[in-house]
């Protein structure tokens, strides 16, 4: 089996541009590819954790359990609460909108579950806001509730009558 170059420490800056001008072209795997090599000489480095994460959640339909559980594992790698509230809001969005795509079985149900759910982590990210963050999560929320509202087949799963126990 092949093994990567270890990616010189001079290297992280440049590499990290890299990394976000590749997922704004679309290509989200290089950009993993590039932040993986920096994580390998930094592994705390915040920009290549959040840039991950990102190009993570941009393939969400490429095998969207493996990528949401690698995303997921990111998230509680990231230091404050507002971070953490407010990436796990983009990573259940974007689920969402890769179960829309996909349109299966319960799709509408499904994405109407993930974007309560990033609604949810919204909420708390705002709660947990620094000021200087200008409402992000408020954006995020709205945009969440936009989609909800234009969208009339995306609805909470019917709720299942209960079995007669004595059947």
């Amino acid at each position: 089996m092949l093994e990567p170059k270890p990616l010189p420490v001079e290297a992280v800056l440049s590499a990290l541009e890299k990394a976000e001008h590749y997922r704004l072209l679309g290509e989200p795997f290089a950009a993993e590819s590039i932040c993986r090599d920096v994580l390998g000489v930094e592994p705390a480095n915040h920009r290549a954790l959040v840039t991950l994460l990102l190009a993570l959640s941009d393939q969400l339909g490429d095998g969207p359990a493996e990528k949401y559980r690698q995303a997921s594992e990111i998230i509680v790698r990231l230091n404050d609460a507002y971070e953490r509230a407010y990436y796990a809001g983009i990573l259940c969005e974007r689920r969402a909108k890769a179960v829309l795509r996909a349109n299966g079985p319960q799709a509408g149900c499904m994405a109407y579950e993930w974007l309560r759910e990033a609604m949810g982590h919204y909420e708390r990210a705002a709660a947990a806001q620094p000021h200087e963050r200008h409402g992000d999560p408020i954006l995020r929320w709205n945009a969440c509730v936009r989609i909800l509202n234009q969208r009339p087949d995306l609805r909470p799963a019917p709720e299942e009558p209960a079995q007669d126990m004595l059947e």
